[in-house]
């Protein structure tokens, strides 16, 4: 697994050493973990260090402590800002939604308590999302004057569909973890002290499938709205290739032809 720079040592994101292939990083920045630059300059260094790497690690995204998997945006960060400094924290912020988007392996978000407007954002970028039975989701910028990223609020339409990205965009309410479920914010709800073991699990198992296989999946799912046939067709032949070069990938259909 590639070293991370020391730059990213902030402190406010934490790496497990790796076990069976996947690393937990935990947001750390008391009291809520909210998304401050450094913060998320750190979690996207840190996430295409980690991508570009050979020998890619399956992720765990959480929270520190009980209350919050993150705070969202640091509104006391922003107060003061002119444009030109909010718009290079969108640039930024933008960055980090991006990173999560291509990172090649497994991601799956355990969110352990509040999840607020960035937050969301950053769980829709994840292949699977845990919460908590405690877990709340909202979207509050339309109440205090601050904007989501464009590329979030269309990944939120993609993931949620129309009505319901307008209902929680426009609207500024809270959801619990079982409504997000319904919503498909969330896959899976589970009790606070199984969460880590079970995100943990998932991640886990998707580790252990071949690693060309599942980044050309990722890749086709993400990159593909809009693309013409010839363009779809190039990056066919181009996976194909690869996945049949791959030694993990020819084991596989090797083990599954008997």
């Amino acid at each position: 697994m590639p070293t991370v720079p020391q730059d990213t040592a902030s402190g406010a994101v934490r790496l497990s050493d790796a076990v069976d292939g996947v690393v937990v990083l935990t947001l750390d920045r008391p009291p809520a973990n909210a998304l401050g630059n450094r913060l998320v300059h750190d979690l996207a260094t840190t996430l295409d260090t980690l991508g570009r790497g050979r020998d890619a690690p399956a992720l765990v995204l959480t929270g520190a402590g009980r209350r919050f998997f993150t705070a969202g945006g640091d509104i006391t960060e922003a107060i003061g800002y002119d444009a030109d400094a909010m718009a290079a924290r969108m640039t930024s912020f933008h960055a980090l939604l991006t990173a999560l988007e291509h990172y090649p392996r497994p991601l799956v978000c355990a969110v352990n308590g509040w999840c607020v407007g960035g937050g969301i954002e950053m769980t829709l970028f994840a292949d699977a999302v845990y919460a908590a039975t405690d877990a709340r989701f909202v979207f509050p910028e339309i109440n205090h004057g601050m904007l989501p990223a464009v590329k979030g609020i269309g990944r939120a339409r993609r993931v949620l569909g129309d009505r319901t990205a307008r209902r929680l965009l426009l609207g500024g309410d809270p959801v619990d973890a079982h409504e997000a479920e319904a919503l498909g914010i969330v896959d899976r709800v589970v009790e606070p002290e199984g969460l880590l073991d079970a995100a943990i699990a998932h991640a886990r198992t998707a580790a252990a499938k071949p690693a060309t296989v599942f980044a050309a999946l990722k890749r086709a799912l993400n990159d593909t709205d809009g693309w013409s046939d010839e363009q779809q067709l190039r990056t066919t032949v181009a996976d194909a290739r690869t996945v049949f070069d791959d030694e993990a990938a020819r084991a596989a259909r090797k083990a599954w032809n008997g």
